[in-house]
């Protein structure tokens, strides 16, 4: 087999070029970072859980008219993706009180919002991914404000969408963040979602008993990851119903 050529690796994720132009392979790892990447662990199936778990969701929002940059699975751990610009933001999405946003504001954690609010921060891992506001975005020219306006509209709707779905099987989403990459077609842009949408990127919590699902269970030691990502699979039906703790998933195709 020829050796792929590496474009880019992460944290999370790895991406190879493409089989054709315009794309990239895009190959999740087991590795969980946390804190910056200060707390790191390889947690053995997280990359096959997190890879199926975003074609989920990204075939969801493609249905539903959200463009995205999922093309197709290609393996267990691998997807076929669309190449893009990425914007230098994460984009953030919360619904309810926790992580930062209520250590900042002396909020308890799984207070309501008033509504869901939108932050930003600027994607630079040397400087902590500091949040920033929308006069930076447009005075630095990391986007215009028809591209916030365009972003904006795009993670709520992707906020819509997960919110049913996880209420539809007994998880509230607490928050989320997503990433907005741009495509070009000649001389026009567009603004797509990108890179992955998984419990990775999310916080989720048992409705009843308010147990976490996401990346908490390692950055604040409660458990088993795997199981945490097991059982929101389970849930959604990416998993079968009856599968006990499974140290490699086994996935529906």
């Amino acid at each position: 087999m020829a050796r792929r050529k590496k474009i880019y690796e992460g944290k999370a994720k790895i991406l190879y070029e493409g089989p054709e132009p315009g794309t990239f392979i895009q190959y999740f790892k087991d590795d969980a970072t946390a804190f910056n990447a200060q707390k790191k662990a390889t947690i053995e199936g997280k990359g096959v859980l997190n890879n199926r778990l975003s074609e989920y969701f990204m075939t969801g929002l493609t249905n539903i008219g959200v463009p995205n940059h999922f093309i197709r699975r290609v393996n267990m751990r691998e997807q076929l993706i669309r190449q893009v610009e990425i914007v230098p933001l994460e984009v953030i999405v919360r619904n309810f009180a926790a992580g930062s946003i209520a250590k900042r504001l002396g909020m308890e954690e799984g207070t309501p919002l008033p509504r869901p609010i939108v932050e930003y921060s600027y994607k630079n891992d040397a400087l902590g991914d500091p949040m920033v506001s929308e006069e930076y975005i447009i005075a630095f020219g990391w986007a215009t404000q028809q591209d916030l306006d365009d972003i904006v509209s795009l993670a709520l709707r992707v906020n819509d969408f997960l919110s049913g779905v996880f209420y539809g099987v007994g998880i509230k989403l607490i928050d989320f963040k997503i990433e907005i990459g741009r495509i070009w077609d000649g001389d026009f842009m567009r603004l797509i979602v990108a890179d992955e949408i998984s419990p990775d990127s999310c916080r989720l919590w048992d409705i009843k008993t308010g147990e976490k699902l996401d990346k908490d269970v390692f950055r604040r030691d409660l458990g088993n990851l795997t199981d945490a990502y097991s059982e929101v699979a389970r849930r959604l039906g990416v998993l079968p119903a009856q599968t006990t703790h499974l140290t490699k998933p086994t996935l529906i195709n």
